[in-house]
């Protein structure tokens, strides 16, 4: 008698609907990939139409809204227009906001904070009567920003924000279920954007660096995404995924 168990077994993910919001780039990508080879179903929108375009081509999602997700108003318009209930949303849209305060631009610092959390909350609000009971919703943080440096102030303070505000909605939100991803460096187009002609040189420290010996990539973050949607005993925490970048010294 064999009682070894299959390699691939059959996913939860079958049958069910996913909502990446921040769907044609990076983490989202990667996310919208992992369920659709799990067998899922997913709606994407993303800010870039000719990106979102060639994502939908690859992807065949049930539906696809492009759009910039920090206008609230379009954003409440494109939950409402979901005739079918979801059973997961994620929510990677957003860029890290580094500026020393010497340099502060007051309005900006102040437009970017508010933008992050209105945007949080304003998945949470608007998808409550969309997702299925014992469904998720997934946020997407940094590990990065915990530790005090110079450019970090208006970041580090999202940085705790967001397990706060994650825990509270997961209440409030009950039996839907809520979770935080708390990413170090991951190798997206956002992260060579940012770096620009360093980028190579910071792939390299880190592969010396960390102790998984290699640089973290979005498929790394999707794998996780997607074990937190199935697995219906987790919500209100914060879950990181930084291959041990904070375990190194300064």
């Amino acid at each position: 008698m064999n009682d070894s168990k299959p390699n691939h077994a059959p996913s939860d993910l079958v049958g069910q609907t996913v909502v990446v919001i921040g769907g044609s780039a990076g983490i989202g990508l990667a996310t919208a990939r992992r369920v659709r080879a799990e067998g899922g179903q997913v709606v994407l929108t993303g800010r870039d139409p000719d990106r979102l375009r060639q994502a939908a081509l690859e992807l065949q999602p049930t539906g696809a809204a492009a759009f910039d997700a920090t206008d609230t108003d379009r954003l409440e318009q494109f939950f409402r227009d979901l005739t079918d209930p979801v059973d997961h949303v994620v929510l990677t849209a957003g860029s890290p906001f580094y500026m020393p305060l010497a340099d502060m631009d007051l309005a900006e610092a102040r437009r970017h904070f508010g933008e992050r959390l209105a945007l949080n909350l304003a998945v949470a609000l608007f998808s409550r009567d969309k997702v299925r009971p014992g469904g998720t919703l997934l946020f997407i943080g940094g590990t990065g920003a915990r530790r005090p440096g110079v450019g970090l102030t208006v970041a580090s303070t999202l940085t705790a924000a967001l397990p706060a505000l994650t825990a509270n909605l997961a209440l409030e939100l009950a039996p839907i279920r809520v979770n935080l991803l708390a990413a170090g460096f991951v190798d997206t187009p956002l992260s060579a954007s940012l770096l620009g002609d360093r980028l190579e040189a910071r792939r390299e420290e880190l592969r010396a660096a960390l102790p998984i010996r290699r640089v973290v990539g979005p498929q790394d973050v999707a794998a996780l995404a997607t074990h937190i949607m199935v697995n219906d005993a987790l919500t209100g925490a914060t879950y990181d995924i930084d291959g041990g970048q904070q375990l190194l010294p300064h």
